[in-house]
């Protein structure tokens, strides 16, 4: 359940895994792999008799709840609609053929199939189902529901995905009950295609095509579609809470990928309207673990009476994760930051360091790289593969690309917030790009319109977000910018966010990287870059592109991290968003009587607190006894 879905890393691990049987005589050209699970390149770290994962406690206890808080509203149980705002955690309703796993990258096990077999072109794939799949209702999951499911994406899904697969898969069908088969343009890139179509949930078509009027994926609604998973939705209160309940009898709880997770009875999930409310709340025991985001609450406001006793536990995790790309992201389509020259310009007026010490008791670390302390970080000028790799690619490379090093986040002066030498450098920029200051101070073009900025923010924000974009549109006002920031509901805001009304967003929408595939192309792809929500920026460059093409077409790991080195080198000259550092841990704070593997176990690329922590009933009675517990 945790990590970024879009982030895929690859391994190096050796498998001893797959087998090669005889190809069928019309394609007795090629050999096909049997296996267990899927990865590009051939690696797959657990072999096909493994028991369980090696970062769960397979004889973790079942039982108890663990609450969890958010803030805003709900007005939908449908996880995937383009409209409305969907409740936290609908989607883990439903299983898919495969799943990614928290220790390995680009790793993909069977869930609902048993088995796949594909031929080394990867132009198609079939997945062998297990028949013991069931949906909540008792009916068996079939070949002809993964078939339906993939067309509704199709059809119904976010355009950027349904533009994407759509052109990637020209086929599926149902060999039989429980065989579906996947075929692929072989004229596109052979990445992403097993595992796109593997990890797509499963919906039960008979409960879709009762009501096909009312039962869409792109709308919003409160009727839930059955799935075939281990959580299945028990109540609910529109913008209160919802519960989910862990099913006794579901179909996969003894398979080898399941021991030792789902150990909850119930997840709970309570609403407030804002994050002072929901800390509060925390506090008198309404929910039960918080991660926490927020460095002015983490240092200062878990000072509580229950912390003091040890009823609530803090704990840092380390997070083996490269951060995401999170930032003030530039809406590219707006006229007056086309201009590369403007947006850095911007971007001097943050001052990180200010920000870092004043507002985030220096708690965050500065990032200037998308892919931040991983080997494929660019850093000085292109040399050996990565210089070669990008000669490679011709005119689309610019030419300063090859003679500077990648972008670096500035350094400003931590005493004082408007960096007196950063705000004369940004003003030179703006003067250069053509933006004067008029007698009241603000900047205009030749056509003398002013060089206008809204941020957008929602009103559940933390607030030491807010205070960032304060500070921030503070600098730019000192050096003529017409800026200001807009704070808004969250129901508009997530509209706003969807048709891009707006100049500059504060968004996590960006993924890092260590492994290539079509997910890269949602991110930051020219083709889906008008409607894809996650490509904030709307950013559509030839050289991005380029890169990305190339990199579908590495047949290793070495050559797949030069292209990945010279895409972070891309992303960062393209210059489409103002880093604002990142936290190194999770920060979480919980009641105590949860309990999770020990340091050495815990995998690196997810925290897992809904995954595979579990309830120590014992301590979970003490809590209860002495009051500190509901």
């Amino acid at each position: 359940m945790q990590g970024a879905a879009l982030a895929l890393l690859a391994g190096l691990g050796i498998a001893a895994l797959a087998f090669v049987s005889p190809a069928p005589a019309q394609e007795a050209e090629e050999a096909i792999t049997v296996s267990h699970g899927y990865s590009y390149f051939g690696n797959l770290d657990y072999p096909a008799d493994y028991e369980n994962l090696d970062y769960v406690n397979p004889d973790a206890p079942k039982g108890g709840e663990i609450a969890i808080g958010a803030t805003g509203t709900f007005d939908s149980l449908n996880p995937y609609s383009r409209k409305g705002r969907s409740g936290v955690l609908t989607s883990i309703q439903y299983d898919s053929l495969l799943s990614s796993l928290d220790d390995s990258v680009g790793q993909y096990y069977c869930v609902v199939c048993e088995s796949l077999e594909y031929p080394e072109s990867r132009d198609w794939v079939i997945f062998h189902m297990r028949p013991e799949a069931k949906f909540f209702d008792g009916s068996p999951v079939t070949a002809e529901d993964v078939v339906f499911s993939h067309k509704l994406f199709i059809t119904q899904g976010l355009p950027s995905y349904a533009q994407a697969v759509g052109e990637m898969v020209t086929g599926a069908e149902a060999l039989d009950e429980h065989t579906v088969k996947f075929t692929f343009n072989p004229e596109l890139s052979k990445r992403s295609r097993i595992e796109t179509v593997g990890n797509t949930p499963i919906f039960q078509k008979s409960w879709f095509e009762a009501d096909p009027e009312n039962r869409r994926l792109d709308e919003p609604r409160m009727e839930v579609a059955p799935g075939s998973g281990p959580y299945e939705l028990d109540s609910f209160e529109v913008n209160r809470r919802i519960v989910y309940k862990r099913r006794d009898d579901y179909w996969g709880k003894d398979l080898p990928i399941n021991r030792g997770r789902n150990n909850y009875d119930t997840i709970r999930v309570e609403y407030f309207s804002d994050q002072t409310t929901s800390f509060e709340a925390f506090k008198a025991g309404e929910y039960t673990l918080k991660v926490e985001s927020d460095p002015k609450q983490w240092s200062t406001g878990y000072r509580f009476p229950k912390v003091e006793s040890g009823a609530v536990v803090l704990e840092e995790v380390p997070d083996g994760s490269p951060p995401n790309p999170t930032g003030f992201v530039f809406n590219l389509a707006r006229p007056q930051l086309a201009d590369k020259r403007v947006r850095q310009a911007i971007a001097l007026a943050y001052n990180f360091e200010w920000t870092n010490d004043s507002l985030l008791f220096g708690l965050y670390s500065p990032r200037s790289s998308f892919v931040e302390g991983t080997p494929v970080e660019a850093m000085g000028l292109p040399e050996g593969a990565e210089k070669a790799f990008l000669e490679g690619l011709g005119d689309v490379v610019p030419e300063d690309l090859m003679t500077t090093e990648p972008y670096q986040m500035h350094v400003s002066d931590a005493e004082r917030l408007n960096d007196r030498g950063n705000l004369r450098r940004a003003s030179g920029l703006l003067t250069e790009a053509g933006w004067e200051v008029g007698d009241d101070g603000i900047r205009r073009n030749a056509d003398g319109e002013t060089l206008k900025v809204n941020m957008l923010i929602p009103s559940n924000i933390q607030s030491s977000v807010e205070g960032m974009q304060d500070t921030f549109v503070q600098n730019l006002r000192q050096i003529g910018v017409d800026a200001s920031f807009e704070k808004i509901d969250p129901s508009q805001y997530t509209l706003r966010r969807r048709e891009r009304d707006y100049d500059m967003l504060y968004s996590t929408q960006y993924g890092a990287f260590l492994s290539t595939g079509g997910g890269l192309t949602q991110m930051y792809g020219s083709k889906e870059s008008e409607f894809s929500l996650f490509n904030p920026a709307g950013l559509a460059s030839p050289l991005v592109d380029a890169i990305l093409e190339a990199s579908f077409e590495a047949q290793s790991q070495e050559e797949t991290d030069v292209a990945l080195t010279a895409l972070d080198r891309a992303l960062r000259y393209e210059f489409f968003i103002v880093p604002t550092g990142y936290i190194a841990d999770y920060w979480v704070a919980y009641y105590d009587m949860y309990r999770h593997p020990t340091a050495d176990k815990m995998p690196p690329y997810g925290l897992g607190y809904l995954d595979f922590w579990w309830v120590d009933p014992e301590a979970e009675a003490q809590l209860k006894a002495s009051g500190a517990l509901r």
